[in-house]
This record gives structure tokens, sequence and C-alpha cells, in this order.
């Protein structure tokens, strides 16, 4: 299974088991902790830089600002299917979050400029900027998140139909309409639970 450090961003809003939304990076040990978790995965985004060691309430503050526009443009890649429903109240027009992707990536020294004009693919181009630790953190999420939206894995990604479920995935085979196991078992209990009460 491929990771997408951009696909992992996204999945930091997900279901919280009680019918509602739990937000990973709600505080600043939640970014720590997400952030050791993916280290491994953003290292070709950041370096050699301690990024758990970067979490404070300013990184975690322009890493959700990040994620929103992450989150947009994911739900632009999977129309005409509908976006995740976590969104639907806080989606950022196309052009805004473009924008905010390439002013964050434009604070490394190489940095990716996405384009994604209307009836148009996603197209990458590369720039240069200035750089600090935070700087370098968010703005290497933003190149993972441009290369992502202008990559192949942007033809297969999906939002969870499943009850409750607010995740993106990438769909790993054809067949693939859950974003794991467990979506599609609560996804069958539900249907099951409707026809039963509709014969009643």
């Amino acid at each position: 299974m491929e990771q997408h450090v951009a696909l992992a961003l996204a999945g930091t809003i997900r279901h919280d088991g009680n019918g509602g939304v739990a937000d990973d990076l709600d505080d600043v040990t939640g970014l720590a902790t997400w952030l050791r978790e993916n280290a491994t995965p953003l290292r070709p985004y950041t370096g050699d830089l301690d990024v758990p060691g970067v979490a404070d309430e300013r990184t975690r503050r322009e890493v959700v600002a990040l994620r929103r526009a992450v989150r947009s443009l994911f739900a632009q890649a999977v129309r005409p299917g509908p976006p995740s429903r976590a969104d639907s109240a806080s989606l950022l027009s196309p052009q805004e979050a473009v924008d905010r992707i390439n002013e964050t990536a434009a604070a490394v020294p190489v940095s990716p400029v996405l384009t994604w004009a209307p009836d148009a693919a996603p197209t990458l181009g590369w720039r240069g900027g200035a750089t600090d630790a935070r700087l370098r953190l968010v703005a290497g999420l933003a190149r993972a998140a441009a290369e992502f939206v202008t990559g192949p894995a942007r033809e297969r990604l999906r939002a969870c139909p499943a009850p409750r479920c607010v995740r993106y995935f990438v769909q790993e085979h054809p067949r693939q309409a859950w974003c794991k196991p467990s979506c599609g078992n609560r996804a069958r209990v539900a249907r099951h639970y409707q026809r039963q009460t509709a014969d009643r």
C-alpha cells in the first residue's frame, strides 16, 4: 500500500466513533504525535528535520490551514462524486486552495507551483524561496500535496461513502468502495437495517 503524506494529512479529520468528527490536530500534542507517526514518509519533503520537535501552536495553525486546502482540492478531485461529509461547510474554492498550497510551498528553497485550471489536468512547476524549521515542515507538506494532486494517485482518490466516515482514500483496486474493511462492514449493516425496517 502506497504512503501518501497529503492523504495522511487529510486523514487527520476522521469519524470519532460516536457519530461526530474528530480532529487529530486539535492541539499541539496531537500535531507532535502525527508528525512522529509520519516522520519517515515526511523525510523526502523535510530532509533531516526533527519534525516532531517543530510542533508548536503557530505550526499547528499553519498545518491545519494547509489541511483545509488539501481537503478542498480532494473534494474537487473526487467529483462528480460527493466530497467527504466533514468538508461540505468548510471548503475553499479551488483557486483559494491552490493559492494556499503555492504560497506555503514557496517557503522552501525549491518549491512546487501548482496550477489547476478549469477543465484541465493539474500541472506542477518549481520555484525558489527562503526557509526555517517551521516553514520547512509546512512547505514540505504543501509540496507533498501538490505532488499528490498532480500525480497518478489523484485519479484513484475517493471519499469513503460509509455511514459516518469522513476519510478520503486511494483505491487500491477497481472494486474497492470503502477506505477500510470496517467501513464496508458498517455500510452493509446499515443497508441490512434499512431493508429490515422497510419490510415492517
